[in-house]
């Protein structure tokens, strides 16, 4: 049975990963698509190949002004703090993740979940008509 509603949500694993090479990565959708989109961040993590060295990344959004914003949400070092956990840290697209210091290579990881506009056909398959209603049976009472 499929979810009725307005929206019908699904997931899609999410990965980047930010070297001294590839210092960032954009997520964003298609401005054509009507769905709502909701990057929800895990783990951001220092691999293999990475040196004991601050490796700083920084979020780069809009804020409520539309002025871009970068903020720094984690300071990774190899002997001290590999990984954190960001607790599904949401943020919408579109978003820009930057190695702000150190060399990497870092991870994240997470979900894009995608919240599916459905058309409203719906709404008449729910739809009782009263002839409907007659013929429900009549809730009777318990017997004691």
């Amino acid at each position: 049975m499929e979810p009725h509603g307005p929206a019908c949500p699904s997931s899609v694993l999410f990965g980047c990963e930010l070297t001294a090479s590839t210092k960032s990565y954009t997520f964003q959708v298609d401005e054509e698509d009507d769905s709502d989109h909701i990057l929800s961040l895990s783990v951001v993590c220092l691999s293999d190949g990475a040196k004991d060295e601050c490796n700083v990344v920084e979020v780069v959004g809009r804020n409520h002004e539309n002025q871009e914003i970068a903020v720094p949400v984690a300071n990774l070092k190899l002997s001290c703090q590999p990984l954190l956990s960001l607790d599904d840290f949401k943020l919408q697209p579109p978003v820009t993740f930057r190695l702000a210091a150190g060399s990497g290579p870092v991870h994240l990881t997470g979900w894009h979940r995608i919240m599916h506009r459905e058309d409203d056909s719906f709404e008449e398959e729910d739809d009782l008509s009263e002839e409907d209603e007659e013929e429900l049976p009549s809730i009777m009472p318990a017997k004691k």
